[in-house]
């Protein structure tokens, strides 16, 4: 979807518990990432609302309590104008998608994976961030694997769901387009970011139909790089450090891109969670590479 498009007013959020929190905040340190701890003891929070992302058969197998089931599918534009595998649908479509599920402005979101993946929880995240529910929206430190492993409770049973009434305050800076990655390489302050693997960044390898290399003058940062062997983050100093290390400087506006849009999402999370400016490239290769007339950069690089 165009960035513009995505733009209207925002509406002020309403809360029956308090003042609720800005329209097009995104969310904090504090609230962008919750412990299996913290939410085995928030499981009865009336307003809590948990979405399981996976596959249909692997959440009926069994899930955390209370979870609901994201057709992640849902998610993503079906027919693309522009032939992209990712990006987001109409604001109207989204709100129909989280407000069966019981979304409502006052709603505090989990989202976790039901396998070691984190890429689609990211996602999810960005495209409530989209909506202007970032600061509402948390994800579950290791997913369902880690949930699982301690021993916590499991259910097989689907709770009942309430519609829930949403009022959205989509937002414009969290979705660009190539108009503006074109018109910011090289730029001081803006840090193009390519979480690809290494392979893909340098040329070393390409996906069947895209070209080889990355965009002129991006970073490259791995995105599985800023988990560790449990699928959860790394703590906040080491993931600082790692953007450092990148060439990504403080201050920086965040710029990330991946092969289709889905792995770029971790690198814009942990860019949002360490107090970065950040967007999401969402044609990302696939879109920059189907534009020949565009240069592309092969070399060694480091991570």
């Amino acid at each position: 979807m165009n960035p513009t498009a995505l733009y209207v007013a925002c509406f002020l959020l309403a809360g029956t518990a308090g003042a609720a929190p800005a329209c097009g905040d995104h969310g904090t340190r504090n609230s962008m990432l919750v412990s299996t701890a913290w939410l085995a003891g928030h499981l009865q929070d009336p307003n809590l609302v948990i979405l399981s992302i996976g596959q249909k058969a692997e959440y009926d197998q069994g899930h955390i309590p209370g979870a609901l089931y994201l057709e992640y599918a849902d998610t993503r534009l079906a027919k693309s104008a522009a032939n992209l595998t990712f990006e987001l649908p109409p604001v109207a479509d989204l709100v129909e998608v989280f407000g069966k599920l019981g979304v409502t402005n006052d709603s505090h979101i989990i989202l976790y994976t039901s396998k070691d993946m984190v890429a689609p929880t990211t996602r999810v995240f960005l495209t409530l961030d989209a909506l202007g529910l970032g600061s509402q929206t948390s994800i579950l430190d290791g997913g369902f694997p880690v949930w699982q492993d301690e021993g916590r409770p499991v259910s097989r049973e689907a709770r009942l769901v309430i519609r829930g009434k949403l009022e959205p305050c989509p937002q414009n800076d969290v979705i660009t387009g190539i108009d503006y990655v074109r018109a910011n390489l090289h730029r001081p302050g803006v840090a193009i970011v390519d979480a690809r693997d290494l392979e893909y960044y340098t040329g070393a390898s390409h996906a069947d139909g895209k070209r080889a290399g990355h965009i002129p003058g991006a970073r490259g940062l791995t995105y599985s790089t800023l988990l560790d062997e449990s699928g959860k983050f790394r703590p906040p100093d080491l993931l600082a450090a790692m953007f450092r290390d990148a060439g990504i400087q403080p201050g920086d506006r965040v710029v990330a891109y991946c092969h289709v849009g889905q792995q770029a999402t971790v690198v814009y999370f942990v860019a949002r969670y360490l107090g970065y400016d950040a967007r999401l490239y969402d044609g990302s290769w696939e879109d920059w590479s189907a534009h020949t007339e565009l240069p592309a950069e092969t070399s060694p690089g480091k991570e």
